[in-house]
């Protein structure tokens, strides 16, 4: 029922898109005069619209279906399913935006920096400038456009001072990408804190770190083409400014760039990425010196598109928070229950016990033998699992508990049926232990070990208070704190993910420690 339910209403989605398509053909217009004749530069802005309102029908159905689940938590895991399967839909259309972009812009530099000479007077005439229109993503670099740095650097610094300023774009389009991808990592994140199925989290899990890795990339690429951009830009004004004699404002704007060094050192490590919060930071300050060199220079038109960039750049909320995702461990617990009519069968076996990776869960070990058993030996218990070990015995188990607690109670209750020795086993990360014939086994008790931070918010102290009452909180060092005394290791680890879902900044690991 659900799957036909999804694909109706992924079917009417693409219905209601294809429609949108048939009846708004956008109708394009050249980001820059002169390139209206390009076929292929217009053809790719088509496509750009294209894509930009199917990403909005898209972003409008998944909006519709949150809205559904608010109303309707009961239906969740169907909603949920949808909302993926639309994401993923959102991710590939910003994908395919961000390649087409990228040859945009680079068609659009190209045509820039071949007519950068279109403003120049020719040698000798009374030819009037001629007017380029730029569009106003790069109106802010028309400054170096002007004649006067031409004039008064080095052939090979206004060279490198044009590159800059070409690279400009290809860096904000960078940020902008990167934006986007972060916008769908919240939703994802939210999607996955709220599935109930291993698989769906696996999925959701998968495309999280694959898109992060992208982010990552992105971040990498911005980083480098931005310290060029600011290198060479912030060289090649306090040259200029040098040159005149401007030393209030190369001290103003040394004083600002220190600042917004001390900034990004305040934040680095709280933001989705240190390169973009850099990139925001340290532009803020590129900016206002544009302006003042534009303002020395008396270039009007330049210095008041700087300002309108100013004021826009001081509007934009930079820190994005990190999107930390602890992996989420599906341990499927199940009590001990008796049954007088048979659970398994020829057609319905006794399932392999599985073995988890990650996580503690406990076991019931009814009896170990050297042969496969029929199901009758076992008194009607179920689950039963079982494992060939070893030595190529066959070992029954019953039960998966998440405390030591629940099943030192199961296995009161195997006995009271007529179980001789059932013994509790724990598998810890994949590991297994028999604790009722390792005698150390009984002697160990577990610790958590926290790091990464002088001091513990309030946040986190009030957890260990709660969650771990009896548990002494104790400070090692200047950035170890211990929290003792768990006689059961599934008990500790469930109060580390708490603690790493308040403060994901936070190393945290469990350890055994041998009680004398």
């Amino acid at each position: 029922m659900i799957r036909r339910t999804f694909t109706y209403t992924l079917g009417a989605l693409l219905l209601l898109t294809t429609g949108v398509l048939l009846a708004q053909q956008p109708v394009v217009e050249p980001r820059i005069a002169g390139l209206e004749n390009n076929a292929e530069y217009m053809s790719l802005l088509g496509e750009d619209a294209q894509l930009q309102i199917r990403e909005d029908s898209i972003v409008h159905a998944v909006a519709q279906l949150r809205q559904q689940l608010r109303e309707d938590p009961s239906q969740r895991q169907r909603y949920s399913q949808e909302i993926l399967q639309l994401e993923s839909r959102i991710f590939e259309i910003r994908n395919a935006k961000g390649r087409l972009i990228d040859r945009i812009n680079t068609i659009e530099q190209a045509w820039v920096l071949a007519n950068l000479d279109a403003g120049t007077p020719a040698t000798g005439s009374a030819q009037t400038e001629a007017v380029v229109t730029i569009p106003d993503s790069l109106k802010v670099r028309n400054l170096v456009d002007n004649r006067y740095f031409r004039d008064h650097l080095a052939e090979a610094d206004y060279a490198a001072l044009q590159r800059a300023q070409s690279l400009e774009p290809r860096a904000e389009g960078y940020v902008n990408r990167f934006r986007a991808n972060y916008d769908t990592l919240t939703q994802l994140a939210e999607a996955y804190a709220a599935v109930t199925t291993e698989a769906e989290a696996m999925e959701i899990y998968e495309r999280l770190n694959a898109l992060q890795g992208v982010n990552r990339v992105l971040a990498d690429s911005l980083s480098e083409t931005w310290n060029y951009i600011f290198d060479n830009k912030n060289y090649a004004y306090g040259y200029i400014l040098d040159e005149l004699g401007q030393e209030e404002i190369l001290t103003r704007e040394e004083d600002a760039l220190s600042q917004a060094s001390r900034r990004l050192s305040e934040l680095r490590g709280t933001t989705a990425s240190d390169a973009v919060t850099d990139y925001f930071l340290r532009k803020r300050v590129l900016v206002d010196y544009e302006e003042a060199v534009a303002g020395v220079l008396s270039l009007d038109a330049a210095r008041d598109s700087l300002k309108g960039v100013a004021a826009r750049l001081a509007e934009s909320d930079f820190r994005m928070p990190r999107i930390d995702v602890a992996e989420r461990y599906f341990l499927d617990y199940d009590s001990v229950a008796f049954s007088s009519t048979p659970k398994y069968s020829y057609q319905n076996p006794i399932p392999e016990c599985k073995v988890y990776a990650n996580g503690t869960i406990y076991r019931i070990l009814l009896g170990t033998f050297n042969t496969k058993r029929a199901v009758s030996t076992f008194r009607g218990a179920y689950p039963l699992f079982y494992l060939i070990n070893d030595e190529n015995k066959w070992c029954y188990y019953t039960g998966g508990f998440a405390t030591l607690e629940e099943a030192q109670e199961a296995q009161t209750r195997l006995k009271e049926h007529g179980f001789i020795r059932p013994e509790i086993v724990v598998w810890t990360d994949g590991a297994m232990r028999n604790l009722s014939r390792d005698p150390e086994a009984q002697q160990l008790s577990f610790r958590m070990e926290i790091t990464g931070r002088e001091a513990l918010s309030e946040e986190v102290k009030r957890e260990i208070a709660q969650t771990a009452a009896g548990h002494e909180l104790s400070r090692v060092g200047q950035q170890l704190f211990i929290v003792g005394g768990f006689n059961d290791r599934a008990e500790a680890d469930r109060l580390a993910d708490s603690i790493r879902q308040l403060d994901p900044e936070l190393e945290i690991k469990v350890v055994e420690v041998a009680n004398p």
